[in-house]
């Protein structure tokens, strides 16, 4: 009886970690950006990870559209060994300014080809960016992903607060102050600023406490001489007499 039940227990623990993998599969295999926050008002490099996820196909090609609501003045992809790169710009119904300068038009496609993600493999395809954009919380990046068959996934559902991933989520980019520094708010110029002045109070303990032990060493070996004169002195004395 007992090793009736425990194989029962042991089947519906297989089927239900199988059930996991299952669910988990699509959101684990998704088109993402990495790092996955940034700050706004900032640029940023902004990796798009594709893994291949598979197993009779390639991933042969990745289209990801920029947002049409938050321009970007500055995209410029990064060359990716082996793939080719398109920049599609489309004219702003409204102009933004950069640098004083009025912007009239905006990259708002990437397209990459000619590369090859085969099976079991990943690859990052990085874009500088910027200025982002400080009135809204992120960015969402629709993305397609074409496999040598000609099937095309579809990244484009936008992620919302609460409720679980959807079933081909878009990549987010999520701005935040927070991004520029550390846990507790300290940017890394000033982390770094912080390590230098300890590493400076540190050195001049360490140079304090090694001239305090030279001096000391100094009025022992003084001691030290004086006290072999008055011997030799003593000695000399007591054969003398």
């Amino acid at each position: 009886m007992q090793t009736r039940t425990r194989r029962r227990v042991t089947t519906v623990g297989a089927l239900a970690a199988t059930s996991v993998l299952l669910c988990a599969g699509p959101a684990l295999a998704h088109v993402s950006v990495d790092p996955e926050s940034a700050a706004p008002g900032d640029y940023a490099v902004v990796n798009f990870k594709v893994p291949n996820e598979r197993d009779d196909a390639s991933t042969t090609k990745l289209e990801v559209n920029l947002p049409a609501d938050h321009p970007l003045a500055s995209v410029m992809p990064q060359p990716v060994p082996g793939w080719d790169v398109k920049v599609t710009k489309s004219k702003l119904d409204k102009p933004i300014e950069a640098h004083g300068e009025k912007i009239t038009e905006a990259v708002t496609k990437i397209t990459w080809t000619g590369g090859e993600v085969k099976k079991g493999e990943f690859q990052q395809f990085p874009v500088s960016m910027g200025e982002l954009p400080e009135g809204t919380d992120q960015l969402v990046f629709k993305a397609l992903q074409t496999y040598d068959d000609d099937q095309v996934v579809r990244w484009i559902e936008e992620p919302k607060k609460g409720e679980p991933e959807p079933e081909n989520p878009a990549p987010v980019l999520k701005l935040t102050q927070a991004a520029a520094g550390d846990a507790d708010g300290a940017s890394g110029s000033e982390k770094a600023s912080a390590q230098k002045g300890a590493s400076a109070e540190a050195a001049g303990e360490d140079g304090g406490g090694t001239d305090t032990t030279a001096r000391v060493l100094g009025v022992v070996g003084i001691v030290a001489g004086v006290a072999g004169v008055a011997f030799g002195v003593l000695a000399g004395r007591r054969r003398s007499s």
